[in-house]
């Protein structure tokens, strides 16, 4: 069973910033990747930022240069840094992991975040 439990969302103002943190059941190296996605309301899930064991990056285009993943090994917690952010991020965030290249995503519970003035 595989249990990833996400913190941090909450109200920002445009250009602010947030850190959303997803702590994992087990070792983080038993995954091969962890993500975020994020979804609004009516829209599919989209896929925000991915992070590899071997510390490779994948981000959304619209998340390029504002956001970043990183992963604490010691902690098995995984990070996304959101800076700069808009109005149009206003989503539930969630983060998910696999255990192989190919292999089914799980998902954690969701947090969610809101960007407004």
């Amino acid at each position: 069973q595989v249990q990833l439990v996400e913190s941090g969302g909450g109200l920002v103002q445009p250009g602010g910033s947030l850190r959303l943190s997803c702590a994992t059941s087990g070792s983080i190296f038993s995954f091969y990747a962890m993500g975020w996605y994020r979804q609004a309301p009516g829209k599919q899930r989209e896929l925000v930022a991915t992070i590899t064991n071997g510390d490779s990056t994948t981000y959304l285009d619209s998340v390029k240069g504002r956001f970043t993943i990183s992963r604490d090994n010691a902690k098995n917690t995984v990070y996304l840094q959101m800076n700069s952010l808009k109005p149009e991020d206003t989503c539930v965030y969630y983060c998910a992991a696999r255990r192989s290249y190919s292999g089914q995503w799980y998902w954690g519970q969701g947090t969610q975040v809101t960007v407004s003035s």
